[in-house]
């Protein structure tokens, strides 16, 4: 094979002649060309991929634009339907929220608000109820395990207290034995009344008797006219959520 000697960059007349032909680029103007296409080759070179910090940065940018396209606008958020007048007999599947700090219950019903309360607390509100004797209404969430129409609060709902969390948590202090813890959380997953006789206290209504203050020793009480209409919508395994 012929070994061809550049001039200057190693080039032979008879490559210019090929490149010439080729590219129909003057014979004068091929190693300028030449030496620019080096320093486009090296620029290139030298910028390489992004770096680390840059991809960090363009990926945390994806995952905000990701979050912002699936996270819905306020526009977009559907409000709370209300309708009080909504007679008892159609309301059918009622969930009943109570709100200590507020001092409301709010029943709903298929998504809808059809009834909102006041309400009285134990005698010390402020907490979860911890043991026996306390003055606190418990929080969580619980059903309506047992109705009775002659109260000596007129009409009341018993709440499924204590719940899972109140005996975990007493049975790591050491205040059930094993038999009671067993007997607690067999109850709830039976869905009927957990026992009322140990250390934890039990017997937590949703009663009458008027909702003008913090009076009872750890119950719900409403006034009587609501209670009536409570009693009425509310079957047992109706599930209650007791927040702050």
């Amino acid at each position: 094979m012929e070994r061809i000697r550049m001039k200057g960059f190693g080039e032979e007349p008879a490559v210019k002649s090929h490149l010439v032909g080729a590219l129909r680029i003057p014979a004068h103007l091929i190693v300028p060309v030449m030496f620019l296409s080096l320093l486009l080759m090296t620029a290139c070179t030298v910028q390489g991929p992004a770096s680390s910090g840059e991809i960090s940065k363009q990926e945390a940018g994806q995952k905000r634009d990701a979050k912002e396209i699936t996270r819905p606008r306020v526009s977009e958020l559907k409000p709370v339907r209300i309708d009080y007048l909504r007679p008892v007999e159609d309301i059918l599947d009622p969930q009943i929220f109570i709100y200590k700090d507020k001092r409301r219950l709010y029943v709903m019903d298929r998504g809808v608000l059809v009834r909102n309360y006041p309400i009285g607390l134990g005698n010390n509100p402020k907490g979860d109820k911890m043991a026996e004797g306390d003055g606190r209404t418990p929080e969580g969430r619980f059903y309506i395990c047992l109705k009775n129409p002659r109260s000596k609060f007129y009409k009341s709902l018993a709440l499924s207290y204590p719940e899972k969390k109140h005996a975990e948590r007493a049975f790591m202090a050491g205040l059930l034995s094993p038999t009671q813890y067993r007997d607690i959380i067999l109850a709830l997953e039976r869905g009927v009344q957990p026992p009322w006789d140990t250390p934890l206290g039990g017997e937590i209504f949703i009663h009458g008797g008027g909702a003008q203050g913090d009076w009872t020793d750890g119950c719900v009480a409403l006034y009587n006219s609501d209670m009536r209409e409570l009693y009425t919508m509310a079957d047992l395994g109706t599930p209650v959520i007791v927040r702050p």
